[in-house]
């Protein structure tokens, strides 16, 4: 990439006198019909030309506040702006989302991105679309309704026709959305459907700039922090004519405890962090607990925000077997494929910065805070990173970067995080702990469900009103504090995220014990609470399945009363050819095989998923494969199948990997995890195969898939487990030493 944009919509409006009208913020509704209800993100981003503008050379042009960082969402973006505006798909420019020019749309997590900005998006073209129609008919002197538009022409019946290009004005877009005009139907959909080639892949397989750690702009600098050995240590001393004086090293900037090294080249600059690591004098605090074990029975005897959710309904049957079980999670790392990176530049008083954060406003929220700036003067540019799953490191380097360039201005700054840095430093996963009492009487229904867990909260992002959640600004001169602890409400949740199960339980009481106190930094790990709660409510739906006698699946059935949460559980039975007689169990030589089903809808809102694994486990050492995965989904209208797929099949393989291999190590004294050698992943050679099949339902609304697949996934492979041995093992990872033990 080249230099910094100076001013992109600025710079753009230079380049075209097309219709591209100046970004302006609204609240929420202040300014709408109070009878109006918008859809999507469209409420705080009411203004038709903050979405979309036409230009006259034959373009159309997306500004779209949710980021790409892998899930496709750019494709299926462009893939609905085509359909709304009956134009070519290549027609169709994205432009990345930037601070002051993007809507603000908060930031892109929760598997949101097409329910809420895709659907926004589609009520925006479908405005600007049929204004259009409106000033084509008048021009052409026809009722609109005889209008007819192919490409970007509008045509009427008697020869006559228009451009969308022939028809811009500066002001014929600046309006409100107002639902005039309502998205096409079903069977006038072209590019909505259909398995459109991903337009981010091109650059990803064959080495183009895809990524923001790919970017170079001349006369850039290289910069590396010199990180504490453990949280909350205090730099003492630090010789800064030592680390000057090597090669290529053109500063150190210290503000506080933050330390970084700048230098001409990337070499350069990782040699001189090297040997400030070894200089630098560190007061340590040494106040972690000495395991995740640990933690979690500590975490239950500290204060904590509970809140009690639940049903109860005093006529049923008595009881006739109770059980009582206690699941667990341990904390786990991001683990970006590569580590985080941020491009800042200070130029003429503004700070630009390039990053791949999932929220360009919420984190120029908090850079404002830490660097004391403008608002105005602060821009945050999208760009794409390799790996997310969440909240990895993308917020905190940016920060970095920007205290970097503030003391060099006029000159780019690559801030590239080393693979210890986003090992020990990114925001974790938080550990969990479940305890689970449920009842069934004699038919084999649950008369009785009692749920706790015990979790720090789930998202510690940038952009609260309080507080500054970037880590950097924690080790300043003037140190900022994080943000309160907080958890996302229901129905989408945060630590209880999908902890209140969708099936119908007549007596039911979920109790969320969000503990405030944290030792390790946590934020929003993929799923957040969800994959955690699926694992042990489906683990205990097939305890009580068992216990009733009843096939798992047709357990499952029996305690829904939503058919769509029915036909995936029935569609993935079938691909799987489930036996009535009860799931595989096998053993050939060595050995055991197993197979089980795990369910959810993803924050009981949006895709139904259903899982059934295939397992084999060596009776010798433990060690489990997963061979096999069917899933069956619904996530409403299907925007792209390959698309939808795509997620799924990766939920998939992560939750694979989560589930028997990963937990972050720690002791008091610091983290015990720099690279890949300590901290176990899913390798090629033990990939499952993975089967996916979509139930497309073309007139209900799409809803979120990103994160559908993990926690069905993982329950599903826990009951194969269970299944192939005889035995449950109620604490994540299911890794070989704990099984092992139990074939003996």
């Amino acid at each position: 990439m080249n230099a910094p944009i100076q001013n992109p919509r600025r710079s753009f409006l230079k380049k075209s006198s097309g219709l591209i009208i100046g970004f302006s913020w609204m609240p929420s509704l202040l300014a709408q019909n109070a009878a109006i209800v918008l859809p999507g993100d469209l409420p705080n981003n009411p203004n038709i030309d903050s979405w979309l503008a036409v230009d006259p050379k034959g373009l159309i042009i997306i500004y779209a506040g949710k980021v790409e960082f892998g899930q496709g969402i750019t494709t299926a973006l462009k893939q609905i702006a085509a359909d709304e505006m009956d134009v070519d798909i290549s027609r169709i420019v994205m432009v990345p989302t930037t601070t002051g020019l993007s809507p603000n749309e908060g930031v892109t997590s929760g598997s949101q991105s097409v329910e809420y900005g895709g659907l926004a998006l589609r009520y925006a073209c479908a405005q600007a679309r049929g204004t259009l129609l409106e000033k084509a008919a008048k021009q052409l002197d026809v009722p609109q309704s005889s209008l007819k538009i192919k490409d970007g022409v509008i045509s009427s019946a008697n020869g006559k026709s228009v451009e969308y290009w022939k028809l811009v004005e500066p002001e014929l877009l600046k309006q409100k959305a107002d639902l005039k005009y309502k998205p096409k139907g079903a069977s006038e959909r072209t590019y909505i459907g259909q398995s459109f080639p991903r337009v981010d892949i091109p650059a990803k397989v064959s080495g183009g700039v895809a990524y923001v750690q790919d970017m170079r702009i001349p006369g850039m600098l290289y910069a590396r922090v010199v990180r504490p050995p453990a949280p909350r240590a205090t730099l003492k001393s630090i010789n800064e004519n030592l680390i000057t004086s090597l090669p290529g090293v053109v500063g150190l900037v210290r503000n506080g405890s933050f330390l970084a090294v700048v230098a001409k080249r990337e070499e350069q600059a990782i040699k001189a962090m090297e040997e400030a690591k070894k200089v630098a004098q560190w007061e340590l605090v040494n106040d972690l607990p000495t395991s995740t074990g640990s933690w979690l029975n500590t975490m239950k005897s500290l204060k904590s925000i509970d809140t009690e959710h639940g049903v109860k309904t005093t006529a049923t049957n008595p009881a006739i077997k109770t059980i009582e079980q206690q699941y667990t999670k341990p904390f786990t790392a991001h683990g970006s494929i590569g580590p985080s990176c941020a491009i800042a530049v200070m130029n003429s008083g503004v700070l630009k910065v390039y990053t791949h954060s999932q929220g360009m406003y919420p984190l120029r929220t908090d850079i404002v805070k830490a660097l004391g700036m403008p608002t105005e003067k602060v821009v945050c540019m999208h760009v794409e990173g390799s790996g997310m799953y969440g909240q990895s490191g993308a917020d905190d380097v940016a920060l970095d970067a920007a205290l970097v360039a503030v003391k060099f201005p006029e000159q780019a700054i690559k801030m590239q995080w080393m693979r210890e840095d986003e090992f020990k430093w990114e925001p974790y996963g938080s550990a969990m702990s479940m305890k689970i009492k449920a009842s069934i009487d004699n038919s084999g229904k649950i008369v009785d469900w009692q749920y706790d867990l015990w979790s720090n909260t789930h998202s510690t992002r940038p952009g609260e009103k309080t507080g500054n959640n970037l880590v950097s600004s924690w080790y300043m001169d003037k140190p900022q504090t994080p943000s309160p602890v907080t958890n996302i409400p229901l129905p989408a949740g945060g630590s209880h995220r999908n902890a209140l199960p969708l099936y119908s339980f007549p007596n039911q009481k979920v109790t969320n014990h969000l503990i405030e106190e944290m030792p390790i930094r946590v934020s929003a790990l993929r799923t957040l609470g969800a994959y955690a709660n699926v694992f042990a409510i489906e683990s205990m739906m097939d305890e009580l399945a068992q216990t009733a006698k009843i096939d798992p699946v047709e357990f499952r059935l029996n305690h829904l009363e939503n058919q769509r949460a029915k036909d995936v559980i029935n569609k993935a039975a079938s691909m799987a050819k489930w036996s009535k007689n009860g799931p595989l169990k096998s053993k050939k030589g060595d050995k055991l095989f197993g197979r089980g089903i795990g369910f959810a809808q993803y924050k009981n809102l949006q895709v139904y998923c259903a899982v059934i694994a295939d397992v084999e486990v060596d009776s010798k050492t433990g060690k489990v494969r997963v061979l096999h995965m069917y899933s069956a989904a619904d996530a409403g209208l299907i925007i792209n199948p390959d698309g939808f797929k795509n997620q799924l099949e990766g939920g998939l393989v992560q939750t694979t990997s989560w589930t028997l291999h990963e937990e972050l190590a720690f002791d008091k004294n610091s983290l015990q995890v720099s690279s890949w050698a300590e901290y176990p992943i899913l390798r090629f050679e033990d990939m499952p195969h993975v089967s996916v099949e979509l139930i497309d339902r073309p007139n209900e609304k799409s809803v979120g898939v990103g994160e559908g697949s993990q926690g069905p996934g993982g329950a599903a492979i826990a009951n194969a487990v269970a299944n192939a041995i005889g035995k449950r093992i109620y604490d994540l990872p299911l890794t070989a030493n704990k099984i092992k033990p139990l074939l003996a």
